[in-house]
Formats: C-alpha cells, sequence, structure tokens
C-alpha cells in the first residue's frame, strides 16, 4: 500500500509540476464540469465566456506558478487576457442578445455532441495557449528582440482586425432595415470572414514573440495557430457560416455575386 501511495503521490507531482500538463488538468476539468451544468439547463449561453474565462485563468496560473514575471512573460500574458476578456464578453453579451447560438441548434439537445463541443473547446484552448504557456515556464530572461515587437505588432493588427469586423457586423444586425441581409461593406468587403483572419494573426502574432525564448521541442509550439487556422477555416468556424448563408441566400444572385467575388479569409488569396 505504502509503495502503491508513493508511485501515485510521485506521478501527480509530476503532472502537477508540468506547466502544460497542470493547465490541461485544469482546463478539462472546468470544461466537463461546465458542460454538466450546460447540459442540464440544456444551454449554450455561457459556453464562449467559460472558454475565454478558461484562457485568462490558466495563463495567470501560469504566471504565478512560473514566478519570475520577467517583462516577456507579463507582456505576453496580458496580450491573451486581452485577447480572451474582449472576446469572451462580446460573444457572451451577443447570445443573450440573440437568445441563442445558432451553431448549437442540432446539437443543445443531444449530450454526446454537446459534450463533444466542450472537449473541442477544452483541446482549442489548451493548444491554442502552448507558446504562452512555454514562455511563462522560462526560469531565465532574455533581453526583448526585434522579434518579440515583430509578432506583438502582428498580435495587435489581429486584435484590430477582429475588434473592427466584430463591431462592424453587429452594427449591422442591430439596424432593422438589415434584416435578412449579409454584411458586404468595410472589412467585410475584403474577406467573408475578416473576425476569423484577425483572430489567426493574433496567435501567429503570440507564438511568433514566444519563440524569441525558444529551444528544441519549444518549436513544436507552432501547432497553436496552425490548429486555430484549421480550426476555423475547416470545423468550427467558416464552414458552419457558410452553410448557413448559402441556406438561406442561395438564390439571391447578388449573394452569390459576393461570395464569388470576395476571397473567405485572406484577402486576393483565399
Amino acid at each position: 500500500p505504502n509503495t502503491c501511495y508513493v508511485t501515485a503521490k510521485a506521478l501527480s507531482d509530476k503532472i502537477m509540476g508540468n506547466f502544460v500538463s497542470r493547465a490541461a488538468v485544469v482546463d478539462f476539468a472546468l470544461q466537463w464540469g461546465l458542460f454538466l451544468i450546460a447540459n442540464y439547463l440544456k444551454t449554450e449561453k455561457f459556453f464562449d465566456l467559460a472558454g475565454s474565462s478558461t484562457f485568462v485563468l490558466l495563463i495567470v496560473q501560469s504566471l504565478v506558478n512560473g514566478g519570475k514575471f520577467f517583462p516577456r512573460q507579463v507582456i505576453q500574458s496580458g496580450l491573451v487576457c486581452t485577447w480572451a476578456a474582449r472576446l469572451g464578453l462580446f460573444l457572451f453579451f451577443r447570445v443573450l442578445k440573440a437568445g441563442r447560438d445558432s451553431r448549437f441548434d442540432k446539437v443543445r439537445g443531444n449530450p454526446k455532441r454537446f459534450f463533444l463541443y466542450w472537449t473541442v473547446q477544452g483541446l482549442w484552448v489548451l493548444v491554442t495557449l502552448l507558446p504562452t504557456l512555454i514562455v511563462n515556464s522560462k526560469q531565465e530572461d532574455r533581453a526583448l528582440c526585434a522579434r518579440d515587437y515583430v509578432g506583438w505588432g502582428v498580435w495587435l493588427a489581429g486584435m484590430l482586425t477582429e475588434c473592427i469586423a466584430d463591431y462592424q457586423k453587429y452594427t449591422f444586425r442591430c439596424d432593422p432595415l438589415n434584416q435578412d441581409k449579409w454584411i458586404s461593406h468595410g472589412l467585410w468587403s475584403l474577406v467573408r470572414h475578416p473576425n476569423y483572419l484577425g483572430e489567426i494573426l493574433a496567435w501567429f502574432g503570440l507564438f511568433l514573440s514566444a519563440s524569441s525564448t525558444f529551444e528544441g521541442l519549444d518549436y513544436l509550439s507552432v501547432v497553436s495557430p496552425v490548429f486555430v487556422a484549421y480550426l476555423l477555416s475547416r470545423v468550427s468556424g467558416v464552414p458552419i457560416l457558410e452553410r448557413q448563408s448559402m441556406k438561406k441566400w442561395k438564390n439571391n444572385s447578388e449573394y452569390i455575386r459576393y461570395v464569388r467575388e470576395t476571397p473567405v479569409l485572406v484577402p486576393f488569396l483565399y
């Protein structure tokens, strides 16, 4: 019994002593715990807020556990929290105003699919945070360099793109005259999903700045921006909205022309 206890404790200490493993335990415990509440209430209203709050919790946890608070760590963590707080509150108030999130129309009544959504959200949070978790685990500081500033500049460009796109679409939808219409002005005249483009840029920027501290296997955290781009362009973002829009306006020649002439995500390319 004593040997089993010592072995279990050693394994537990090893898991909880690793920044990524510790974040994973807290992350999935939160997502699965909140799933039980959401499934019982048959609601998705706090789904996005839960995801964004987990970003903040895990990054603050990693910063405190690292205990160094180097300038790069503080700035990087602050940018993550700024992005998460803005998006989480925006999506929460939007769903409260709308009364529902159309992404969950065929999900909230299906516990297995609903659980999958919460699990994917947990995976999204963890993978996306990898570069910054690695930065916050560093016990030796390095002077800020050009790569840091370029990365933070890319983050700022992405953040502004996402904020402006969300604001333009929100104000468009608030106008009763635009009911049953699609937005095609501002950033939405350049690409059909500028908010997703902004999010991808933001996380690529944070990977770039974090990479100024990387060694060896740390570079594998490039999976962070790659995963974000794949998730938004191939899984949960663009495909769902494109299907919904095409179903709604497939017989509208103006919409078909908008789709034909406007790139999906990247101006002039895709």
